[in-house]
């Protein structure tokens, strides 16, 4: 470590020839590094500046200021360049390396088309494909403690998001270890059609309390069932006015325990039909009064029959108003 006050030699002995040409080769061999610049400077001349405790900052004076140009972290033994624009040519290296995350530093990374993220095996993870003049893109965005990742949509004002097996594969939903749910984003209805609803039918699942889930076939295509499609039966609670929910149990039995009465049904539609079946106890011989709002064939209501265990069928089509009997079947064995 030594600097010299200038680097002209001057006529004199030997020895002191000697000393004078040893201080400025020691000099240039340390790059003048000294915690001050060194009084011999002139344009062109570069020098290390020690006045930072663990940094050694290189420097070159041009004529009037000495400009750093990198500084050396001599206790981590790396080099931070100052000028941003520094950059280095790694065409020839074929395995570059990085010593820590890589930042961008506010600019982007430009991708051949059809080329790929690896694994560090070599695999391809992710393959880039390019459109030409392409406005529209992928974004993936993290997010906090109790919200989901984001991969969306940008760039003009409406643009799908498509999913593309390859041949024949699926697009497989869930964790494969829970029941997997498809829903909407915020209050808005879940609609599945096909060819973006071109010539298709829907189902659309309504949000809200209450919400309709509605079948709609295209044109005069029909709802095919390719196996039994039907309401499970539903047991009714044996009270002295018999509750029914016919939204909830549109297919519902009853035993009577003794003599009853059905009460108006509830959560009805119009159009819907509904069936109750009416069983008798062990005992047998139980009565059911019916609510005005039921209307039975005559403007009559039926006596129930009072074997024990035999059972009595009523179906109904709801009108809105009242429940208009379609059909009875009585005196039934019912096992």
């Amino acid at each position: 470590m030594s600097q010299v006050s200038d680097v002209v030699l001057a006529n004199q002995g030997f020895a002191s020839f000697r000393t004078e040409l040893n201080n400025i080769l020691g000099a240039i061999n340390t790059n003048n590094l000294a915690t001050s610049a060194p009084a011999s400077l002139a344009a062109g001349s570069m020098w290390v500046d020690s006045s930072s405790s663990g940094t050694h900052s290189v420097k070159y004076y041009d004529g009037s200021d000495s400009i750093v140009l990198f500084n050396v972290n001599t206790t981590a033994n790396t080099v931070d360049f100052v000028d941003s624009s520094v950059s280095f040519d790694i065409v020839n290296d074929t395995s570059p390396q990085l010593g820590a995350d890589l930042d961008t530093n506010s600019f982007n990374i430009k991708i051949d088309d059809a080329h790929f993220i690896a694994d560090d095996d070599g695999n391809e993870q992710i393959i880039f494909q390019k459109t030409g003049s392409a406005v529209n893109e992928l974004e993936v965005t993290n997010a906090a403690t109790g919200n989901p990742p984001i991969l969306g949509a940008s760039g003009e004002t409406n643009v799908d998001l498509k999913i593309l097996p390859k041949g024949t594969g699926e697009v497989v939903v869930g964790t494969g270890s829970a029941d997997a749910t498809l829903t909407s984003n915020g209050a808005h209805n879940l609609i599945l059609d096909t060819n973006s609803g071109t010539n298709s039918s829907n189902l659309t699942i309504t949000d809200g309390a209450n919400g309709n889930v509605s079948f709609t076939a295209n044109g005069t295509g029909k709802f095919v069932f390719n196996d039994s499609a039907y309401f499970p039966e539903v047991d009714l609670t044996d009270a002295s006015t018999i509750a029914w929910d016919v939204q909830a149990a549109p297919v519902a039995k009853v035993t009577l325990t003794d003599n009853r009465t059905l009460g108006a049904g509830t959560n009805a539609v119009a159009g819907q039909f509904v069936s109750l079946l009416v069983i008798q106890d062990g005992t047998g011989s139980r009565t059911l009064s019916f609510n005005a709002v039921y209307e039975f064939t005559a403007d009559t209501a039926p006596t129930l029959t009072t074997t024990a265990a035999k059972g009595d069928l009523f179906i109904f089509r709801y009108n809105g108003a009242k429940f208009l009997e379609v059909g009875r079947n009585l005196n039934l064995t019912l096992s």
